[in-house]
């Protein structure tokens, strides 16, 4: 493990001795990234979760941004297990953990409901993954995901580098290979709280959102997508002009009623598939900062953290419900039973590619 960029002084204030210890035995770590101007991001390899992102509000003061743990025990042990971590082999869910590939049925753990989410209880989110930081600015994450883990078919290998530029951008590039045919679909479950964290974190009901969607995902009273692909138009799903988070976000309509609040997967807006594409932008009005997310990825989950449960993270902030809200560029949930949707399907000989960029500034 190559760590020589750590240093005591981050303004994140995090230690890395509160992160060093062994899990199945491999060594778990902090990675400090910081830019030309003094930005930075925290990482640990025990799931790639994204521990602080420093950066300034229009007066110039800088805060944590991303809802994250101060220490490796509660990272580990956290009541949201998929606080801002990697999130795979499958993100979102599959339902009742059934799909059947090349005429085979897979079985995977249930977790949600009757549901497969985000991979299974021991997804990607918990494992310790091999770590290398060759320069200030850049994490190289690897892990090798053993056939049949948590039900998946095919030994997995997966490198994702997260990369923090001098323009305040949180580039994560994902890559993947497979000796067997299998499903794939990964992403980063941050939880953005862009008016910084606190005790309590403020809602994101005043933040301003634009989700460049004509069309999302419908799902069921389990939140597994119904198959159909409906236009937001005339709903409160509708975020192709901005709106606040709040504005509708209590309506009476059925598909927020199901998911307590916004938990969709947004049908993004592309004139060529697996191109590098604006997909959204939240403006936190108070602060000023901004956030704008583009990927090469056809959907992404907006998740208003509707069951958070006013628990502890980083230095004492506390998280309430809807006091943070994600971004996860993906595949649709359920893919693998939804034949109409974009095929998750990776096969030997070919290289599952993302790149998705969080892209942090401020307006005045």
């Amino acid at each position: 493990m190559n760590n020589t960029f750590y240093h005591e002084n981050n303004i994140s204030g995090l230690k890395r001795a509160d992160f060093q210890t062994e899990v199945e035995g491999k060594k778990t770590d902090l990675f400090i990234l910081t830019n030309c101007h003094g930005a930075e991001v925290a990482v640990t390899n025990y799931g790639g979760a994204v521990l602080a992102v420093m950066v300034p509000d229009k007066n110039g003061n800088f805060a944590n941004v991303v809802q994250g743990h101060d220490s490796i025990d509660h990272v580990i042990n956290s009541p949201e297990p998929f606080l801002s971590t990697l999130v795979g082999r499958y993100g979102n869910r599959i339902a009742k953990g059934n799909f059947t590939l090349d005429g085979k049925e897979y079985n995977l753990t249930i977790n949600n409901g009757p549901n497969s989410l985000h991979g299974g209880p021991t997804g990607f989110h918990t494992r310790v993954w091999d770590a290398e930081q060759p320069d200030p600015q850049t994490l190289n994450l690897h892990y090798l995901s053993a056939d049949g883990e948590e039900g998946f078919p095919g030994n997995l290998d997966v490198h994702v580098c997260y990369q923090w530029t001098d323009d305040n951008e949180l580039v994560l590039t994902y890559k993947a290979t497979t000796d067997q045919t299998t499903i794939v679909n990964l992403t980063h479950h941050a939880f953005f709280s862009l008016a910084g964290l606190a005790n309590p974190t403020p809602t994101v009901l005043n933040n301003i959102v634009t989700i460049n969607a004509d069309f999302y995902t419908p799902m069921d009273e389990v939140s597994i997508p119904t198959g159909e692909i409906l236009k937001v138009e005339g709903t409160p799903m509708d975020f192709r002009t901005p709106h606040t988070v709040g504005s509708r976000i209590d309506e009476p309509f059925q598909q927020l009623v199901y998911g307590a609040g916004y938990d969709h997967c947004y049908v993004l807006n592309k004139r060529e598939q697996g191109s590098l594409t604006f997909a959204a932008r939240c403006i936190e009005p108070e602060s000023g900062r901004v956030l704008d997310v583009f990927t090469t990825e056809p959907g992404v989950q907006v998740y208003t953290a509707n069951w958070h449960s006013g628990f502890a993270g980083w230095h004492g902030a506390t998280f309430p419900a809807r006091s943070a809200i994600c971004f996860e560029a993906q595949h649709f949930p359920d893919t693998p039973n939804k034949g109409h949707f974009p095929s998750a399907v990776l096969t030997p000989g070919n290289e599952y590619h993302q790149t998705t960029v969080y892209k942090f500034s401020v307006e005045k």
